[in-house]
């Protein structure tokens, strides 16, 4: 990996062959692994859920980890749901608050997201990947849309606590960052839950 065009080309082909390993996964795999993950959130969680916290999270899309259920435990404990909305290209995401009442609209790729609301900070955002390697670093879908909106809110102060969720077989080596990636601070799988630790990704036991 000695040049950009390289490394844009490796993660291109990455991100391609992680996608489709996980759009093919059956239903039982994933039922399986969404426990897994929704049991390790709530056990050993790296934050609090307190009335008035903003907690970001992402419309499932093509067999990502869904967070809907978790999200209603949350907004019963006081919890703002919120959803990012694609406001224009190559710009920071908005959070929308959300719940089961919120009028929705499609966003890329017929993603949904809350047709209006106001603009909220979030808290914590867990940030779905298509994959992550041993330095926390996550692979996304290519738009560097989560990049670009923790730089922004970094550069006011107001920089969430970040998860990223995954499954364990899209684990790499290095994904290569490049200068405008952002690492995450935790990485959840259905393996095991991990903090960015000098630079390394080190297991946390939830129990």
């Amino acid at each position: 990996m000695t040049s950009l065009i390289d490394v844009a080309a490796w993660r291109s082909s990455q991100r391609r062959e992680l996608l489709n390993q996980r759009t093919a996964l059956d239903k039982e795999t994933l039922s399986r692994w969404q426990f897994a993950m929704d049991q390790r959130l709530e056990r050993g969680f790296p934050f609090t859920i307190t009335p008035g916290a903003v907690i970001a999270i992402c419309w499932p899309h093509r067999n990502e980890y869904d967070l809907r259920a978790l999200a209603a435990r949350w907004r019963s404990a006081g919890a703002t749901i919120a959803l990012p909305v694609v406001m224009e290209k190559a710009a920071p995401l908005v959070f929308r608050a959300w719940d089961t009442d919120t009028v929705m609209a499609a966003g890329p790729q017929g993603i949904p997201h809350p047709e209006d609301g106001p603009a909220l900070i979030p808290n914590v955002v867990l940030a779905p990947a298509v994959g992550y390697d041993l330095q926390g670093y996550r692979l996304g879908y290519g738009g560097g849309y989560f990049d670009r909106t923790l730089a922004a809110l970094a550069d006011k102060g107001q920089r969430p606590l970040t998860i990223a969720t995954a499954y364990e077989m899209c684990k790499l080596d290095s994904v290569y960052p490049q200068p405008h990636d952002v690492p995450m601070d935790y990485v959840l799988n259905e393996a095991g839950l991990y903090r960015r630790d000098q630079d390394r990704l080190v297991p946390i036991d939830p129990d």
